[in-house]
């Protein structure tokens, strides 16, 4: 069966989630903000949930339509073809939002588009009531200037929800925030990677994982593995061959440090339960006592060509101003001693560009707007020398 489907993403990661479609073999139809759409068909339904990283949820596109009041959302809700994949016993569920649109009741759109779904279904099965005692099919509504975009949850929970974190700490980033983090820095499993201020550890845990070619949905169940549209075999199938495309053989170097041992056990324990726990070296530590090198991660030596990724402590939500400053200050200084390490930096401080522009003169090589939960950040890209050639090919 030919499939419309809908890859969501936090703003700023539309790129990354299409690379991460195209990558899978699929079509892309068209990018929009906090959107991918792209053609597939039951397999691409299974492959999409347990392969895409950074994308927040997978959609079935069931229609667009324009409605400016009840009846017309009513009549052009019921023009779909819900019956090809809602079977009898289907439970249908509707949720959604609305935006700059006439219809700005979200409980009157939700009860209207539920009443219209009903009917169809009823007329179709020629029943009276629909009994809803089966598997979910959750409907979304995305009601913008009155344009109407109608789909079907094939996720279910949010992508984010790897199933490995059982330990949080104060400030957690999402999975797919610090896998997106991993990808726009260009990491590799041959290089070195470091979190120095790691937190949970969401960061180096989801960088294992990208190098180990762990599959991030292989740990969790989703939704549509209840719909009858997708045979038990299909993903039976599909879950045996991510199995089989992980690499547990390459060492890798990856160190994650935290001045709280709080945060180093509840780091570990998530490591443990995601299956890379012997894949990062967990180190409590102050980071600005921390330097490439010195043997962490385990027998790095200064010189090697490694990679920073971190979730800045700050202020909006953790961390005060003058402990702030000094990291800052110490990352300064590291991009100075150490031309050779890049560093990616998010925060919500929009003064840490100006801070390393006072101590290092440089400017980041990049910068992209991106959203950790619903605080606005940016992206801070210092890139460093380029590794010797044999390091890259």
């Amino acid at each position: 069966m030919k499939l419309e489907l809908v890859a969501t993403a936090t703003f700023g990661l539309e790129a990354v989630v299409r690379r991460e479609i195209e990558a899978l073999g699929y079509k892309i139809i068209k990018t929009e903000d906090g959107r991918v759409t792209y053609m597939g068909d039951e397999r691409a339904v299974v492959r999409s949930n347990l392969w895409l990283r950074c994308a927040d949820r997978v959609y079935v596109r069931m229609g667009e339509f324009k409605a400016t009041d009840f009846e017309e959302l009513f009549q052009q809700t019921k023009a779909l073809e819900w019956e090809s994949i809602i079977p009898l016993e289907g439970t249908f569920p509707v949720v959604g939002g609305s935006v700059k649109s006439v219809l700005h009741s979200v409980p009157a759109c939700q009860k209207i588009i539920k009443k219209a779904v009903s009917m169809r279904l009823s007329e179709f099965y020629c029943r009276e009531t629909m009994p809803e005692t089966g598997p979910e099919y959750r409907i979304r509504f995305i009601a913008h200037k009155d344009e109407f975009l109608m789909l079907l949850d094939t996720s279910g929970v949010g992508l984010h929800k790897r199933g490995y974190r059982v330990s949080d700490v104060a400030a957690p980033m999402k999975e797919t925030l610090a896998a997106a983090l991993v990808q726009l820095s260009f990491y590799r499993k041959d290089r070195v990677l470091v979190d120095p201020c790691c937190g949970s550890g969401t960061i180096p845990i989801e960088a294992a994982m990208i190098a180990r070619n762990i599959a991030p949905g292989l740990g969790r169940l989703f939704a549509a593995e209840g719909w009858d549209i997708i045979p038990a075999e299909i993903w039976r199938e599909e879950k045996r061959l991510a199995f089989e495309a992980a690499d547990f053989d390459t060492e890798l170097n990856i160190a994650a440090i935290d001045i709280d041992r709080r945060a180093i056990k509840a780091a570990k324990e998530n490591a443990e339960e995601a299956g890379v726990i012997d894949d990062i070296d967990f180190i409590c530590m102050d980071m600005t006592q921390w330097k490439p090198g010195a043997g962490i991660p385990k027998g790095v030596q200064a010189g090697e060509h490694g990679i920073v990724i971190s979730n800045l402590p700050y202020g909006v939500r953790i961390g005060d101003e003058r402990s702030i400053k000094r990291i800052y200050s110490h990352f300064a200084d590291l991009m100075t001693e150490c031309p050779e390490w890049s560093f990616f930096l998010i925060t919500s401080d929009k003064e840490i560009e100006k801070d390393i522009m006072k101590r290092t003169g440089r400017k980041a090589d990049r910068r992209r707007k991106l959203y950790n939960g619903t605080i606005e950040t940016q992206f801070y890209q210092y890139h460093g020398e380029r590794p010797p050639k044999s390091k890259i090919e």
